[in-house]
């Protein structure tokens, strides 16, 4: 396998940029055919023992994102590529709501995750996590949404993310995409957006590039029956009944994302006693901030 076909080839790279000194741990990825005949890709870190912490991404990206956070925490676990990212199918139907991708992820969970787990969910991926901890809350230890609650309206909070996955269909090099983040305000750190970039593209016969995800080959993000001013907001009553069945909620916010001050007070008035931390960074923390983010997990 050359080099470039090396999906884990900035592992090293992400160990030392979080201060890892211990030996990189083993990593795999493994699939999972789920009931409707789609296969589910994802990361197996420390492979034969049960994952802690399950991890799972926000739209157009891919499990690869959390690569820092797990060295950097150093346990076992597991992350995945929702349907239509990373190395999982697309959907037939490009339907790419919380409801539909949480039945997936919950049959992943039944096949790679045999005891409780931290389940991790940023954006696309927390509006899941609350669905599937909510659907089988005895199989999550704690919850922990990062940078989205049910409170997002994603026209008018998530347009430019919108605009910034399908604005723009295919590019003449990695550094172009890259300036295009930048601008976007998806982050500032160069090499960890181009690392990210490469593990998030192809390159087509024409020798320009283009996202490997489905969503971005569609015309809108469709999270989100489209005409309701407040799309996301049935999905308080999961994180109710999460809180209600006793497993541990938390909120970590980005002080530039989604989740502004008004935001984060409607989670603290309708999830009382739940945890609520608030890290410098924009949307992605993952990506931007993965010390942090790892500090505030462990």
């Amino acid at each position: 396998m050359s080099n470039l076909d090396d999906e884990f080839r900035f592992l090293q790279g992400d160990a030392e940029r979080v201060g890892r000194s211990a030996p990189l741990p083993e990593v795999q990825r493994v699939f999972v055919d789920t009931n409707e005949g789609r296969r589910i890709a994802g990361l197996s870190w420390q492979p034969g023992t049960p994952p802690e912490y399950v991890f799972l991404h926000g739209a157009g990206l891919n499990a690869h994102g959390y690569d820092p956070v797990v060295l950097a925490l150093d346990a076992p676990a597991l992350a995945l590529d929702l349907p239509g990212h990373g190395r999982s199918d697309w959907r037939d139907d490009a339907d790419y709501r919380p409801d539909l991708l949480a039945a997936d992820v919950a049959v992943a969970l039944g096949r790679l995750a045999p005891e409780p787990v931290t389940l991790v969910g940023h954006s696309l991926g927390g509006l899941t996590a609350a669905l599937v901890a909510a659907a089988q809350p005895e199989a999550i230890r704690r919850l922990v949404i990062v940078d989205i609650t049910p409170g997002v309206v994603p026209g008018r909070d998530a347009g430019s993310i919108a605009e910034f996955i399908t604005g723009q269909r295919d590019y003449a090099t990695h550094e172009e995409i890259v300036d295009r983040a930048v601008a976007f305000g998806i982050g500032s750190n160069r090499a960890a957006l181009l690392r990210g970039v490469a593990l998030n593209t192809r390159r087509r016969p024409d020798g320009r590039w283009e996202w490997t995800h489905h969503l971005a080959h569609l015309e809108g993000l469709p999270i989100a029956k489209d005409g309701d001013p407040a799309p996301l907001a049935p999905l308080w009553g999961a994180l109710e009944s999460v809180a209600a069945a006793g497993v541990p909620l938390a909120l970590i916010a980005a002080s530039q994302g989604l989740v502004g001050e008004a935001l984060r007070e409607e989670w603290a008035d309708r999830l009382p006693g739940s945890g609520l931390v608030t890290i410098e960074g924009p949307h992605n923390l993952h990506e931007a901030a993965p010390r942090e983010l790892a500090a505030a997990l462990g």
